[in-house]
């Protein structure tokens, strides 16, 4: 008896109704529009409101995927959340999110900065290839906004809050999840961190002072990190399914900065026609950005079955990860 394939059959997103633009932005600290979208490419992003925390937006992709999918929240096999944004130290959210959906399984979150999402759709895939789950809901969801810190143009400017959801679920046809590949370096942690809040540096008046609970990043550094692992992680995952880089329809890159994601285009040598871009509306929304271009993309008409895609995360750790997914699902 040949073993199932992982398949995406569902897939939902949700963002805060609370737009924060660039010009709202520049009412708050030293900046303007042109200066940031020249450096990112950003003009908007979505702010959670009071009360709207990761379990809450991740709840509202997940119905969606599940809706989406066909299946029910009885079905779940287990959930598991990509989010370095939970809403306590514990429970995980995953468990929150299991109890308002009425699901009966197991949940867990993984924290794996912006790859988060992959990291997760890696461990789904495999618990549905041994035979292990029928269904499985996969979630990134980032509240990023209450850690950025509004005095800090470098960074306010970047990120927003949003979730995305799938549904993976076994099947016998071929396709699906093809190949994946994961990677970190955890050598220089301070390139993108929040130096204060963990049991290495407790919150308390020095830290306050100095505003070390909110994010912190090296920009320069991220984007070497993320154009020099590009291409090796892609050809690792193209190499594991037998692919070549022609065959891929569409590029889903972790969402974080416009600039990173064309200097990734011209590395691999494929047009931007090829890359999903969603940075423009959404900011870096983290673990969220992946599920969330994907779903705009579908909803755009652009993702149809037999078109084989691409996705690409970097972030903090330093971690990456790259996926080959053929699409088999009808939009």
């Amino acid at each position: 008896m040949s073993l199932p394939s992982s398949h995406i059959t569902g897939w939902g997103s949700y963002v805060p109704e609370r737009i924060l633009t660039n010009a709202d932005l520049a009412d708050i600290v030293e900046t303007n529009d042109e200066w940031i979208v020249s450096r990112s490419g950003i003009r908007e992003r979505h702010i959670a409101a009071p009360g709207e925390t990761s379990s809450v937006m991740a709840t509202h992709a997940a119905r969606k995927a599940l809706a989406q999918a066909g299946v029910t929240a009885s079905e779940l096999n287990l959930i598991l959340v990509g989010t370095c944004t939970a809403d306590y130290r514990t429970p995980s959210t995953a468990c929150l999110i299991q109890h308002a959906l009425g699901a009966r399984c197991g949940a867990l979150d993984l924290q794996a900065g912006c790859p988060g999402f992959l990291y997760a759709l890696t461990v789904a895939d495999q618990f549905v290839r041994a035979g292990s789950c029928r269904h499985v809901l996969v979630i990134g969801v980032e509240h990023l906004s209450p850690y950025v810190d509004y005095t800090d143009r470098s960074t306010c400017v970047l990120f927003g809050d949003g979730a995305g959801a799938a549904i993976v679920s076994a099947r016998e046809e071929p396709g699906g999840i093809r190949a994946w590949m994961l990677g970190s370096d955890g050598a220089q942690p301070d390139i993108l961190w929040a130096p204060a809040g963990g049991g290495a540096r407790p919150i308390g008046h020095e830290e306050l002072d100095q505003r070390l609970q909110y994010v912190r990043m090296q920009g320069q550094e991220v984007f070497k990190f993320a154009t020099l692992i590009a291409a090796p992680a892609v050809e690792e995952v193209l190499q594991k399914a037998g692919a070549c880089l022609e065959e891929i329809d569409w590029f889903l890159l972790h969402q974080a900065n416009l600039r990173i994601i064309e200097a990734i285009a011209r590395r691999l040598k494929v047009p931007m026609e090829k890359m999903v871009v969603t940075v423009d509306r959404y900011g870096n929304t983290s673990a969220a950005s992946i599920p969330m271009a994907l779903c705009d993309a579908i909803a755009e008409g652009r993702i149809h079955a037999g078109q084989r895609l691409m996705l690409l995360s970097f972030g903090a750790g330093l971690t990456w990860s790259a996926m080959l997914v053929e699409w088999t699902a009808r939009t």
